[in-house]
């Protein structure tokens, strides 16, 4: 259990981090030009109009003051008000986490099987044909940027084949496996040319290990021998990968959103900047800040599972 301390101890190390998060991003938001009182009344607002709306909710006051009461509203589960839909902040980003999680997990999901396919082909074809045809492609793979990968996906199999939609989030779970098809498949496709190189190097690794040997003359079967050992071991250096891949994913993910119209956090982060609305940017900021933290924390705990020697 002494592994297992810093369950405990890591969610109180994060603090800090989240409140350096949160400061940064509330100065850097109210630094922007122009402020939501203009945006939401528009250019002929009079001044006692914009003088009322600042009172409101509060953007009259010094930035400290925002700050303190934003920080104080947030440890009550307060979120503020938006400016723009006059709603809770809560409940408008409640309506836009779904999709973000559901297209990151797709994602995910996507990739991992992917790159595990695709590493172990590489692996057990060292040298020949397949081998140099995966590392091709993760190479060819790791200079696309994502956004042009999906308007390319969106072309071919939306536009042109008529496979799958263009925009949306779809009814149910289905429509939403069908919908987020395109855009998980972009995801995947720039997460997995970097986790299939990193799994195909370990596996080249542990097959040449003192233990491999050990195990096949003693009369294992390949498949165990593979299964049991190799992949195993293999795992530990491309998850400790994974999770630094998922947290840029988590940031990577509004440029996808925004490509495919997709309703999730990124697309309601980009569309409250443009309008000013500095409550919903700084608990979009946080929420995703949280989702990184929480990845890279989940991603210890699977380190301390696969190797019994980590000790964190």
């Amino acid at each position: 259990m002494g592994r297992f301390k810093f369950v405990l101890l890591r969610p109180i190390e994060l603090i800090p981090v989240l409140l350096g998060i949160s400061a940064i991003t509330f100065i850097l938001v109210h630094m922007l030009p122009g402020d939501p009182a203009h945006v939401l009344l528009g250019p002929r607002a009079t001044a006692r109009a914009i003088a009322a709306i600042k009172s409101e909710y509060g953007l009259d006051k010094p930035i400290f003051v925002q700050y303190f009461y934003f920080l104080a509203n947030l440890l009550h589960g307060h979120l503020g008000r938006s400016v723009v839909y006059k709603a809770p902040v809560f409940q408008v980003i409640a309506g836009h986490v779904v999709p973000t999680v559901f297209l990151v997990v797709y994602g995910v999901l996507i990739s991992i099987a992917a790159s595990i396919v695709l590493a172990i082909m590489a692996a057990l074809s060292e040298g020949r044909i397949i081998d140099h045809t995966v590392r091709v492609l993760s190479t060819v793979g790791l200079g696309l940027p994502a956004f042009w990968i999906g308007v390319v996906f969106m072309m071919l199999f939306g536009i042109d084949l008529g496979w799958f939609p263009v925009s949306g989030f779809g009814e149910g779970f289905w429509g939403h496996v069908h919908y987020l098809f395109l855009p998980a498949l972009t995801i995947a496709f720039a997460m997995t040319p970097i986790l299939t190189r990193n799994l195909r190097a370990s596996l080249l690794q542990e097959t040449k290990a003192d233990y491999v040997l050990a195990a096949r003359s003693k009369g294992l079967s390949p498949r165990v021998v593979w299964i049991t050992h190799i992949l195993r071991n293999s795992l530990l250096a491309t998850v400790n990968l994974l999770g630094v891949t998922v947290s840029w994913l988590i940031g990577g993910t509004v440029v996808v959103e925004m490509v495919f119209s997709v309703p999730g956090l990124g697309h309601l982060m980009v569309s409250s900047i443009f309008s000013r609305d500095y409550l919903v940017v700084e608990a979009v900021t946080m929420i995703l800040a949280l989702g990184i933290v929480g990845t890279n924390f989940l991603v210890d705990i699977a380190t301390a599972l696969l190797d019994p020697r980590v000790n964190l």
